[in-house]
């Protein structure tokens, strides 16, 4: 019993120790593959940091704009979430089959955030609506946050 305690107690503070690897970096510091994502697609927001993120599944990148806005990447640059807080989502980013989607059945809404990961999209609309759809871009689920 004693072991199981000291394992379990070893676990812990690996857990505590490796939960606080957050560390600002420069933007050079990215992923080329990110670096050229964000010049391209918010080349007139200001950087306010970029931190990089290590965990225990590898290594996440964040980039925060003075306005609030935000993006993460993966590890190799590939970009994993957009929030928009006082902007919307440029829609050369929203993948094609998706932005007409939002297009044909929600012609006043922007799109505020754009969330992937290995199973599926979020999108969170202007209009309070949240869409997740699969990696075929087919829409599996909708809600409405008024709701």
């Amino acid at each position: 019993m004693k072991k199981f305690m000291f394992l379990l107690m070893c676990v812990l503070t690996m857990q505590v120790a490796m939960a606080d690897n957050d560390k600002p970096i420069t933007f050079e510091q990215l992923p080329q593959t990110a670096q050229q994502f964000v010049k391209q697609n918010f080349p007139d927001l200001k950087i306010a940091f970029v931190k990089m993120e290590k965990d225990w599944f590898g290594t996440e990148y964040s980039v925060m704009f003075l306005n609030g806005d935000k993006i993460d990447f993966q590890k190799d640059g590939q970009w994993k979430e957009i929030k928009c807080r006082r902007s919307t989502v440029p829609m050369q980013v929203v993948p094609a089959q998706i932005r007409n989607h939002v297009k044909t059945n929600y012609p006043d809404a922007n799109v505020l955030s754009i969330e992937k990961d290995r199973y599926e999209y979020e999108v969170r609309l202007s209009n309070f609506w949240e869409l997740k759809f699969d990696l075929k871009y087919n829409l599996i689920d909708m809600d409405h946050e008024n709701d």
